[in-house]
């Protein structure tokens, strides 16, 4: 064989010659740049509820929002928020909970000092109440007792 054949296919490309070797990455590239565009397709995870507990002496202030895949974000006043996910029985007996959450209006600040507030939103709703509601009640409990189990300590 003469030492032209030996030497790798040439391809023309606007007149100007190019190895074959020299065209893969110009091939590859939109192909690589398609697959992080469809990774990013899913939806993020929303806020299903929130409850925010502030006031008091102490200056609380414990946030939980729970998102639609099933993970919260708890944070306290002293320490770094934290990102922990829920059993699927934690999940189910929130969903439980919160088909009968009825939020209602807010609640003025009472008179005096020392009471804790309470603020919950869930379905583009929310309401902040001093007293606790028989309806919130069951939803108030299950969060605080995802921040006493996941949440940062403070």
């Amino acid at each position: 064989m003469s030492a032209v054949s030996r030497r790798a296919p040439r391809c023309v490309i606007e007149g100007m010659k190019m190895s074959r070797v020299a065209l893969l990455p110009l091939v590859a590239a939109p192909v690589l740049a398609v697959a992080p565009a469809a990774e990013t397709a899913t939806k993020p995870a929303k806020v299903l509820v929130e409850l925010r507990e502030e006031g008091g002496f102490a200056g609380l202030r414990n946030r939980v929002a729970v998102y639609t895949d099933r993970c919260a974000v708890l944070s306290r006043r002293t320490g770094p928020a934290v990102r922990r996910c829920l059993t699927a029985g934690e999940w189910r007996g929130l969903l439980g909970s919160l088909e009968h959450l009825r939020l209602g209006s807010s609640e003025p600040p009472p008179q005096g000092a020392d009471f804790l507030a309470y603020y919950l939103a869930y379905k583009g709703h929310r309401a902040t109440r001093y007293s606790l509601p028989p309806s919130w009640r069951p939803v108030v409990s299950r969060l605080e007792k995802i921040l006493v189990k996941y949440g940062p300590t403070g």
